[in-house]
């Protein structure tokens, strides 16, 4: 199952490594037993549809991404059981609703943000702000995963919206750098499955998801902007899939 040449066992290895330095940095052994429920619920839940589908069992590198996702983000304070429902939700998710013989939207995000509706659970963004650690190691999958545009998208739109912000409130322009969510943007934003394949819907998607992060932070909505955003955008990859395979259309 794993292979050290695979981008998505890299993605499990650095996402362990910087768990286990959060944990030692802050002291928070709950941090990593929560992780620890996620991953082993989101694996189990996976291996037992797969099971269920082909009658043979499978251990996925994908369900451990999503289990150690549920981990950074979920409040490490929240109650054991909520990140199993969180894995069960993602992971049900990929295989129930899908266009095309593919998952719509990214599991784990849809997993976090049904459990903050319907449960009332908190996020964390455990680490997020430690850009000297996310982003070297984000760009480095972006680049493997092909979605350069989609950070590009991303950036320039959260510039220019943030930036005219903080530019009328007479702030520095480097306070904007203070408001990303590296996490979510080298993790989650750029997770291939659920992202456009052309150029120019990588762009769209990066920054239709920049925007909406901005229009609903202003708006004061009480929910998590920035999964209700991914989420919003996910919807709209079919189309644009479909818009860059016409010719004419968005290449």
């Amino acid at each position: 199952m794993f292979n050290l040449k695979s981008i998505k066992t890299k993605l499990i290895i650095y996402l362990v490594c910087f768990a286990l330095f959060l944990a030692i940095k802050d002291k928070d052994i709950l941090f990593l037993f929560t992780v620890f429920v996620a991953v082993i619920s989101a694996l189990v839940i996976e291996s037992f549809i797969l099971y269920l589908k082909n009658k043979a069992f499978q251990i996925t590198e994908s369900s451990i991404i999503t289990g150690l996702i549920l981990g950074f983000v979920l409040s490490s304070d929240e109650v054991w059981w909520k990140f199993i429902f969180a894995s069960a939700l993602a992971i049900l998710s990929k295989h129930l609703i899908r266009f095309q013989k593919k998952h719509i939207f990214n599991p784990a995000a849809l997993g976090i943000f049904l459990s903050t509706i319907l449960l009332g659970a908190s996020t964390q963004w455990k680490g997020t702000y430690l850009w000297y650690i996310v982003v070297p190691f984000g760009i480095y999958f972006v680049y493997k995963f092909k979605k350069t545009e989609v950070l590009i998208g991303y950036t320039l739109i959260s510039l220019l919206l943030f930036g005219s912000q903080v530019m009328l409130q007479k702030v520095s322009f480097w306070n904007v750098f203070g408001y990303l969510s590296y996490f979510y943007i080298f993790v989650m934003v750029i997770e291939p499955k659920t992202a456009p394949l052309k150029t120019m819907g990588k762009y769209f998607f990066g920054a239709g998801t920049a925007a909406l992060i901005f229009i609903l932070t202003e708006a004061g909505v009480k929910f998590d902007v920035e999964l209700f955003s991914l989420l919003a955008m996910n919807i709209t990859v079919p189309l644009l899939n479909k818009l860059s395979s016409k010719q004419g259309g968005i290449a």
